[in-house]
């Protein structure tokens, strides 16, 4: 049997689906970006949205985050996925554009029918609107997320397809002969491993997502079609979960391969690595209840596993993948540029936004922080210093001019826009959390006096962020004749295969 111990793979630029998919999720980050900054700004009494305007942005802003996440670890994931596996360019498109109709029919039904009620769309609200929207519109929005949620459900199954041809089975994608028998050497690539990973829960969840949409649509037209409350809650929180952490979970493969090409350094999927990620399949699907810990009428066994887990969660992200970026580079002699400098960073997001969440998943502080801007906090560490700076990284990775190599010199812009994008979110989620502490409410148009100056100095941050994500941007979409050339070129040892 060929060893599948990893290296490398040679990388010969991006294809048309990849970088259709950056395109898209640059466009629209940064657009979400701008509405992040107007929703400060209009706490901070800066601007005048109103209470509709700001509560319409909120739900586009929430929405169009967890989705166009998924669309960035997406082509992250697929792109270096296929060099390992067959993988079907046709569902890759199809996805992309299920997710730009479905985009078109959410923003028709917030910006056109008035709908905001939020992302997470809990039940009854949808159908209770007391006039501000109508059936129509709510029924826009959630069969808007359902379409969403299909395109990316096709996309997995596509990734579970050529998983299952090239292993056999997921067991073995995830390294279970080399965990629990003799490590060989033989197991999987990082990049497999995650893969699996993130096939195995997103499907599940995206199921369970589909599954509540379907019957809240069914209920807008049919009151009599009752739905339980808390169950329609349950279903939401563990589909919303399960994707946005599933995003960062597809985006860390940049790290797997990108960093070893510098370095000159593999990454091993080694037995501490394997149980890591087959632990992570299990936790991440049952961690959700600690965002339902003042929810009285969840079994308590629920809540206490939502807690445990909740604890356990980060040791297979601050151990596991924390150490590992160390260590690779640790005396590597790597020679920085923009694209690593950036997914090095997103290694300290990854675990700083961790560490909110472990604090606030203590029972008796989430009864006093979890409706605060703490969990904000939390959130927008874990993803604009984590998953979006993958993402960045990965941009300026792929369009690197191939004569310039590895560590090429940057401009004086990008380093201006690397380091104001770091002190931005920065600045920007510690006022969130700080916020939190001062137990300033999350989902609230209006402050008050006392918390004005907050909002007004995360404003200030949000701005800075906006800026540096401009200039990443910009630098993205000007470099893209250089995505398709062959570039940053590995060797791969003998006895490896490469697709």
């Amino acid at each position: 049997m060929a060893a599948y111990n990893y290296h490398p793979a040679p990388d010969h630029g991006a294809k048309a689906g990849v970088l259709a998919y950056l395109v898209t999720a640059a466009a629209v980050l940064l657009l979400l970006m701008v509405f992040g900054l107007l929703m400060r700004l209009e706490q901070g009494e800066l601007i005048e949205l109103g209470p509709n305007g700001f509560y319409q942005l909120m739900t586009v802003h929430g929405a169009g985050m967890v989705g166009i996440a998924g669309i960035g670890g997406a082509a992250v994931m697929w792109h270096f996925l296929g060099h390992y596996v067959a993988l079907s360019a046709r569902l890759l498109l199809v996805n992309l554009v299920l997710f730009l109709i479905g985009v078109a029919m959410v923003l028709g039904s917030v910006f056109l029918g008035n709908f905001h009620a939020a992302w997470t769309f809990l039940y009854p609200l949808p159908s209770h609107s007391m006039g501000l929207w109508s059936t129509g519109a709510a029924a826009l929005f959630l069969a808007g997320m359902l379409v969403i949620g299909t395109g990316f459900l096709l996309f997995h199954l596509d990734i579970a397809r050529a998983l299952i041809a090239r292993y056999g089975s997921f067991s073995r994608a995830l390294g279970w002969p080399q965990l629990f028998g003799t490590d060989d050497g033989n197991a999987p690539p990082p990049t497999v491993v995650a893969s699996a990973m993130v096939t195995i829960v997103n499907v599940v969840g995206l199921v369970v997502g589909a599954s509540i949409l379907a019957m809240m649509l069914v209920n807008l037209y049919a009151p009599e079609f009752a739905i339980d409350p808390l169950l329609a809650k349950g279903m939401i929180y563990f589909f919303g979960h399960v994707f946005i952490n599933a995003t960062i979970y597809m985006a860390v493969i940049a790290v797997y391969e990108i960093l070893p090409r510098y370095t000159r350094r593999p990454w091993k999927a080694n037995k501490v690595f394997l149980a890591s990620w087959t632990a992570s399949t299990l936790m991440v699907m049952f961690i959700f209840p600690h965002h339902l810990l003042m929810d009285f009428g969840f079994p308590k066994w629920m809540l206490v596993m939502g807690h445990i887990i909740g604890y356990l969660n980060t040791v297979p992200i601050l151990v596991v993948t924390g150490y590992g970026a160390l260590m690779i580079v640790y005396r590597s002699g790597i020679r920085w540029d923009m694209g690593t400098r950036l997914l090095f960073l997103s290694m300290l997001g990854w675990a700083a936004g961790a560490m909110p969440a472990f604090i606030d998943g203590t029972i008796r502080v989430n009864y006093v922080m979890h409706n605060t801007l703490w969990v904000p906090g939390h959130f927008h560490t874990y993803l604009l210093l984590g998953m979006v700076s993958m993402l960045f990284g990965f941009m300026y990775y792929l369009t690197k001019p191939a004569k310039n190599g590895a560590g090429a010199a940057e401009s004086a812009l990008d380093r201006l826009a690397y380091w104001a994008y770091l002190v931005g979110s920065l600045g920007f989620t510690l006022t969130f959390l700080y916020s939190g502490k001062e137990s300033v409410a999350r989902r609230y148009a209006e402050h008050l006096p006392e918390w004005v100056p907050y909002d007004r100095v995360g404003s200030l941050f949000a701005a800075l962020i906006v800026a540096a994500a401009l200039i990443f941007v910009l630098r993205f979409l000007t470099r893209l004749g250089h995505a398709g050339s062959s570039h940053m070129r590995a060797s791969v040892p003998a006895g490896v295969v490469a697709a």
